[in-house]
């Protein structure tokens, strides 16, 4: 890391304790944030206007989640399917099973520009193996596999400002690559984007911003780095807490960083000198991010392919 590369500290937020806190995520159409905690399978929102944080519990852990065209629903990324969630009544419609019949589970997850949900798998054994995948959600509700190699803890997937780069991760390579994301869907030139020289951390969430630079949540390693569209460091939130997961650009300027972060392995005397592991953390900074693409799909469509 070069001496010209920016630090900034980020604050505690929220202290939400989430055991796996991930799926950080701004809803610009209402100044809303929300993020979940996988293995306490809630999904949270904090509303800054009045400092509020609520949850919701869920069925089954919560992985990953999309906002929705219709701003009633969210698409869930549930551990071992898709459903739609009504925010308003907690009614929950499934929509597919992931992987089913493998050792698995949903994991990270982002929409792509065009309004489709982008999420890939992990491994639940242990220790882990690259028998995941990739996977898109189409705007009619079919679900297709990606043609990129398989992870054995997928994350970092986000999409360029203009839609036409698709990054993602296998955490455990240290690699967040990337790829060309064609317009008819397809994605080719799959190639490495950055290797993590400071093996302290393991690539985990990101998000992109207006400028086409990634930010990268990088797991037991107390950072965010950002890196410009060639993969370069340009720069350094430093957070407090050990395993920082997913980050957001949020805000009335979308110029607030987000972050969430975990307990998840850490013993009794890690966390005696990490009391606020699972917190949510905010970091002001000089970039501005892009409103989260929303869903396209609707609930509608599974009426309609119940009835064809």
């Amino acid at each position: 890391m070069s001496d010209t590369i920016t630090n900034v500290q980020a604050a505690l937020l929220v202290d939400s304790k989430c055991t796996l806190g991930e799926g950080a995520t701004w809803d610009a159409r209402s100044g809303l944030f929300y993020w979940t905690d996988i293995e306490g399978a809630r999904l949270w929102r904090y509303d800054p206007r009045d400092g509020r944080s609520t949850f919701w519990r869920m069925p089954e852990r919560l992985s990953t989640f999309a906002l929705c065209a219709d701003p009633h629903y969210m698409l869930l990324g549930l551990a071992s399917r898709l459903a739609f969630f009504d925010l308003a009544t907690g009614e929950i419609e499934p929509i597919v099973d992931v992987e089913p019949g493998m050792n698995t589970r949903v994991n990270d997850g982002r929409c792509d520009r065009q309004g489709r949900f982008v999420f890939g798998t992990k491994d639940e054994a242990s220790p882990v193996q690259a028998i995941g995948g990739f996977y898109r959600l189409n705007h009619d509700l079919t679900l297709e596999r990606l043609s990129l190699p398989s992870p054995a803890i997928s994350n970092s997937i986000a999409f360029s400002p203009d839609g036409a780069t698709m990054y993602f991760c296998d955490s455990p390579t240290l690699e967040i690559r990337a790829c060309d994301y064609l317009a008819d869907g397809s994605v080719a030139n799959e190639r490495l984007f950055v290797k993590l020289t400071d093996k302290t951390g393991e690539p985990d969430g990101s998000t992109v911003d207006s400028e086409g630079g990634l930010w990268n949540a990088q797991w037991g390693g107390r950072r965010v780095v950002r890196y410009d569209a060639n993969g370069v460091e340009t720069e350094r939130v430093d957070v407090p807490t050990v395993q920082p997961s997913c980050v957001a650009l949020g805000g009335a300027q979308l110029g607030t960083l987000y972050v969430t972060s975990a307990r998840v392995g850490l013993d009794a005397q890690a966390l005696a000198g990490d009391t606020r592991a699972g917190g949510v953390y905010v970091a002001t900074q000089g970039r501005r991010g892009l409103p989260e693409p929303v869903f396209k799909g609707s609930p509608a469509g599974l009426a309609a392919r119940r009835g064809a």
